[in-house]
Order: structure tokens, then C-alpha cells, then sequence
């Protein structure tokens, strides 16, 4: 059971994941060119496509992506409760424990996606189109705190400055839902 648990969890959480990056991706105008951008579209276009038929999208958001990323991650705790005690919980309670589980996957990308920034800048110093992605993703959020804190001796602490912000709302969130949190 802990196998099954493992895989359909992960596989639901990568998959929300890329469609969080695709929405990410279409609200700041990534390059949609790119060899990575029509990677996310092609693997999220057999679902997203024929949802879009039917909600279309609000101004610069995706919100056939978003509906389906909410609705995934609202179904992921009842499921797992199904798989590893047999029971099915109808709770009005997995709307919020959905949110939450969104919007702490939203703020696990952005962490990642400045990770694999910041470590591929050390590497490919700007010839990748991954990179070229993750620097359109970021840098609207890195920008702000680079006028605030300047380059010293050639590092950039912006992104640590992002980081930081991430740690402490994640930090809230622990303190505003004190046992759910930690589920998510």
C-alpha cells in the first residue's frame, strides 16, 4: 500500500506542478517558442485542450489549468485516505485542504524554479532555453530585491531574498493551520 500511496501521490503532484508552471508560464509571457515552454504545453495539451473548449481563460490566467490543479489536489487526500484505509471522505473540509495543498505547491515552485536558476547560472552562465524560461519566471520577483540589495562582490542575494520571503510564508502558514500544514 505504502508503494501505491507513494506512486499516485507523486504522480499527482508532479502533474500539478507542470500545470502550475504553465499557468506561470502563460501570465508572464514566456517565450513561447522555447524547446522547455512547448514541452509543459505538449504534456498538459491532451487534458487542458478540450477543458479550455468550455472555460475559457480570465485575462492573463489559465483557468482551465488552474481548475484542474485545484480539483487534483482536492482529490489527492481522499483518494490516498482510500487507497490506504479503504474509507472515501466526502468532507466539505477537502475544498480547503485542496487550496492549501495549491497554494503550498505554488510557493514549492517558485522555490525550486529559483534553485534551479541560481545553480544553473554557476553551469550554463545563460546558453540554455531552460534557463532562459527560469530567468522569464523569476526575475519579476528578483528584480524588487536586487534595487534593495545590490550585487556584492559579484553574488546576487536576490535570490535569497525570495527564499526568505517563501520560508516565512510558509512559516505562516504553519502558524495559520497548525496540524494541516504540515499534511500538504
Amino acid at each position: 500500500m505504502l508503494t501505491l500511496t507513494f506512486l499516485v501521490k507523486t504522480i499527482i503532484e508532479l502533474y500539478v506542478m507542470v500545470l502550475l508552471l504553465r499557468i506561470w508560464m502563460q501570465w508572464s509571457r514566456c517565450d513561447f517558442y522555447n524547446p522547455f515552454s512547448q514541452f509543459i504545453v505538449k504534456i498538459t495539451q491532451p487534458i487542458i485542450g478540450p477543458l479550455r473548449r468550455i472555460i475559457p481563460s480570465v485575462g492573463p490566467i489559465d483557468t482551465a489549468s488552474l481548475l484542474l490543479a485545484f480539483i487534483l489536489t482536492t482529490i489527492k487526500y481522499p483518494a490516498l485516505l482510500l487507497i490506504q484505509a479503504g474509507v472515501i471522505s466526502l468532507d466539505p473540509m477537502n475544498l480547503l485542504v485542496g487550496l492549501l495543498s495549491l497554494l503550498k505547491a505554488a510557493g514549492s515552485l517558485v522555490f525550486w524554479a529559483i534553485i534551479i536558476r541560481s545553480l544553473m547560472s554557476w553551469i550554463s552562465q545563460g546558453r540554455s532555453p531552460i534557463e532562459y524560461v527560469l530567468m522569464q519566471l523569476t526575475e519579476p520577483m528578483m528584480a524588487p530585491i536586487r534595487r534593495i540589495i545590490p550585487a556584492m562582490s559579484g553574488i546576487d542575494f536576490s535570490a535569497m531574498g525570495v527564499i526568505l520571503v517563501l520560508y516565512f510564508l510558509n512559516y505562516l502558514g504553519m502558524d495559520l493551520f497548525p496540524g494541516l500544514w504540515y499534511l500538504l
